[in-house]
């Protein structure tokens, strides 16, 4: 099978009506041509059923290249190490995670097609809407921001690129169970005699089995925005995950994945111990548990490479950048702020102040 390449995946949809370029409205949830008003329904019966991918094959380098490899034209940012993919008409471009200039080279890379799509559920003003918002609750922030806000730049929606993974596991594991039970201790204090309860704990060695199906452990595949930002985006609902059609990414960009197949399924394995872990110390019950082993088996991993969408924001303050998120799907905001030191210092002064005033009017009550 051939190599897709970008202008296959990511062309234009000329409108019915005057031919101009439609974009996906996420109001609607149709094309919409901002030139004549025209709204056409997407038409998603060339697309591929949703499914689950094997992991294991697809660590496979022929297996990867024969059926889902994709040509993407992209560039790389200096600054944050965003990948961006482009449309094949532009050449240079603002990096929309940190705003800076980028110019696109002529090397293309290969990536695995995504298989799914998460389309924008919230508008670019509903999204500007939340950030105002959010921006508006910080302290200390500085006077900039507050005016970056008020002047209503406009936001980037991009897709950002995710795996999600499915597992079956089964765990043999060792530990320890604790009763705690308490002793009477008798003491003297002051010429007098107490007594007080203390706590002890009684271990016994114990073992067992657990198992679980994880589903959909969803792990991000950029490294180009700060894992806890993206992570305060959740949850999502990936319920409304739909087959990937081109069509969802009209108007829109999509940033290519830096986190591959196997490092993401690291990332979901510390997850999947973290859960798995809980899961011994009930199965173990008790007051108290220890784990001392813990033997786990994977198998029938799945995978599914998804994009998900987020409105972005860059602000630079005193040279330095700073990143606001929005969830598409969801309106939940989160990212870097700076902090204003002559505000800070005003505030320090103002406390001062009034603490200096209240501990004088204390002063001349008494």
């Amino acid at each position: 099978m051939a190599l897709e390449t970008v202008e296959q995946i990511e062309r234009g949809f000329p409108c019915e009506t005057c031919g101009s370029d439609l974009r996906f409205d996420p109001a609607s949830q149709d094309l919409n041509c901002d030139h004549c008003g025209n709204r056409q329904a997407i038409d998603t019966t060339n697309s591929a059923p949703l499914r689950e991918k094997d992991y294991r094959a697809a660590l496979d380098a022929e297996s990867q290249t024969a059926h889902e490899d994709t040509v993407i034209r992209t560039a790389s940012c200096p600054n944050c190490a965003a990948e961006v993919g482009f449309d094949p008409d532009i050449d240079a471009l603002e990096c929309p995670f940190c705003a800076t200039p980028l110019v696109i080279g002529s090397a293309a890379s290969k990536h695995i097609k995504p298989s799914a799509v998460l389309p924008f559920m919230l508008d670019e003003p509903s999204a500007r809407d939340a950030m105002t918002k959010w921006l508006g609750q910080l302290w200390f922030a500085p006077s900039g921001l507050q005016e970056f806000a008020r002047k209503g730049r406009k936001l980037d929606g991009i897709y950002v690129p995710y795996w999600t993974y499915d597992a079956q596991t089964r765990t043999r594991y060792s530990g320890q169970r604790g009763t705690v039970y308490y002793e009477t201790r008798h003491y003297v204090k002051d010429g007098k005699r107490h007594s007080r309860r203390v706590a002890k704990t009684r271990w016994r060695a114990v073992s067992g089995r657990v198992a679980r199906a994880f589903d959909d452990v969803l792990v991000l595949a950029s490294k180009s925005l700060p894992k806890q930002h993206t992570d305060r985006l959740a949850p999502w609902d990936l319920s409304f995950l739909t087959p990937y059609d081109p069509q969802y990414l009209a108007g829109f960009r999509a940033e290519s994945y830096t986190v591959d197949i196997e490092q993401g399924f690291l990332q979901a394995r510390t997850y999947m111990d973290r859960m798995i872990a809980r899961d011994i110390k009930f199965d173990i019950g008790g007051d108290k548990q220890r784990i001392t082993s813990a033997d786990t088996q994977v198998s029938d991993v799945s995978y599914k490479h998804v994009l998900l969408p987020i409105w972005i924001a860059a602000y630079k303050y005193r040279g330095k950048s700073y990143r606001f998120v929005v969830n598409g799907q969801t309106s939940a905001v989160s990212g870097a702020r700076p902090y204003s030191a002559v505000k800070i210092a005003f505030a320090v002064v103002a406390a001062a102040i009034a603490a200096g005033a209240i501990g004088f009017l204390i002063a001349s009550n008494q």
